[in-house]
C-alpha cells in the first residue's frame, strides 16, 4: 500500500499556524507529503524545510487574488498540492494547516487504508473532529462547528476539493462515498494569542469577501478592540479531558494569553438553537447537520 500526504500553506509564520506540528504528525502514514507553498510574505519556505524529512516534496505557487469569494482560492491550492501527489499512491491523506492527528489514532488510521484499499466502492475515510477554541484547554461543542469531514481519499484525479477546501466531491458534483473510521482530526484554527487571531481573521475574511466595503468595516471594528479577537463571542465550550498529540506539547506549553471562559454559560442565538443542542448532548442526533459526503 502505498499513501502520499499533501497540504498548502502560506504565511505560516504570519499567523502563527501549526503547519510543522500538522505534518509531522502525519508523515509517519505516509510514503511522501506534498506540499504547495504560496507566495508568503514571511520564512514559511524555511519552516517547511526545517522539518528535514526526505518524504516531504514541495511545489511553489502564486495565489489567485480573483478567485476570492466563497474562499475559492482555498480548493484551487488544495487541487495544486492533489494533483501532484504520486501517480501509484493507492490513498491521498489531506492534512490543513491548522489540523493535527493524535498520534494514538495512526494504527486505526493505517488498518482502515488497507482494509478498503481494493474496496472500489469506498471513495474515502471519514474522521471525527475535536476544534479547540481560545486556549488548548477548551473544545467548541456547539452546532457552529462541523463534527466530521473527509481527509483521506482514493487516488482518483477527478476528485477535487470542494468550495473552500473542507472537503471533496467528484469533478465539484458528486458527493464521495466514505466509511466512518475511529479517528479524530484536531482542529487548532481558533487557538492563538488574540493580536494573532484577529489578523488572521482579517485575512481569512479577504479570501471569502470580494466587497472592499465590508473588509473596510471589520478593520475598523478590529482597530476599536485594540486589534484583539474577543474569545467570549462563543455560544458555548467544555473542557477538554484528552491529551494533546505529542507534535503539540511545546506549543500548548507556551500558550500566555490567559484565556479563561465559563463553560457552563451559553449564549445561543435562539430557542432553536438551545434545543438542537440538546438534542446533540443527550441522544447524538445532529438534525439539519450539513453532510457532504454519502457515509457507507
Amino acid at each position: 500500500m502505498k499513501v502520499s500526504g499533501f497540504t498548502f500553506i502560506k504565511n505560516a509564520i504570519k499567523y502563527d499556524y501549526p503547519v510543522v506540528e500538522a505534518i509531522t504528525s502525519v508523515l509517519p502514514m505516509v510514503d511522501e507529503f506534498i506540499v504547495c507553498l504560496g507566495d508568503s510574505e514571511d520564512a514559511t519556505n524555511d519552516l517547511i524545510a526545517s522539518i528535514g524529512s526526505d518524504k516531504i516534496k514541495t511545489i511553489h505557487s502564486v495565489w489567485d487574488n480573483s478567485l476570492r469569494e466563497g474562499g475559492r482560492v482555498l480548493a484551487v491550492e488544495t487541487d495544486k498540492a492533489l494533483q501532484a501527489t504520486a501517480a501509484d499512491a493507492d490513498w491521498l491523506f489531506y492534512i490543513q494547516a491548522d489540523e493535527v492527528v493524535h498520534e494514538k489514532y495512526h494504527a486505526n488510521i493505517t488498518h482502515a487504508m488497507q482494509q478498503y484499499k481494493d474496496d472500489k466502492k469506498v471513495d474515502g475515510l471519514l474522521f471525527n473532529y475535536t476544534h479547540f477554541y481560545g486556549s488548548y484547554k477548551y473544545i467548541g461543542d456547539g452546532r457552529s462547528w462541523y463534527t466530521h469531514e473527509i481527509r483521506v481519499i482514493r487516488n482518483n484525479k477527478n476528485i477535487r476539493s470542494y468550495r473552500d477546501a473542507q472537503g471533496f466531491r467528484f469533478d465539484d458534483i458528486t458527493k464521495l462515498k466514505v466509511k466512518k473510521i475511529d479517528a479524530s482530526i484536531y482542529h487548532y484554527g481558533w487557538v492563538k494569542n488574540p493580536l494573532t487571531m484577529f489578523a488572521k481573521i482579517l485575512n481569512s475574511t479577504k479570501l471569502y469577501q470580494k466587497d472592499d466595503v465590508a473588509i473596510d468595516k471589520l478593520e475598523k471594528e478590529i482597530k476599536a478592540k485594540n486589534n484583539q479577537f474577543d474569545y467570549e463571542r462563543v455560544d458555548t465550550v467544555q473542557l477538554f479531558t484528552g491529551t494533546h498529540p505529542a507534535v503539540m506539547k511545546d506549543r500548548v506549553a507556551k500558550e500566555n494569553w490567559g484565556i479563561e471562559m465559563d463553560t457552563n454559560k451559553k449564549k445561543f442565538k435562539s430557542a432553536k438553537h438551545k434545543v438542537l443542542y440538546f438534542l446533540d448532548k443527550q441522544f447524538g442526533w445532529r438534525p439539519f447537520e450539513y453532510r457532504n459526503y454519502i457515509k457507507i
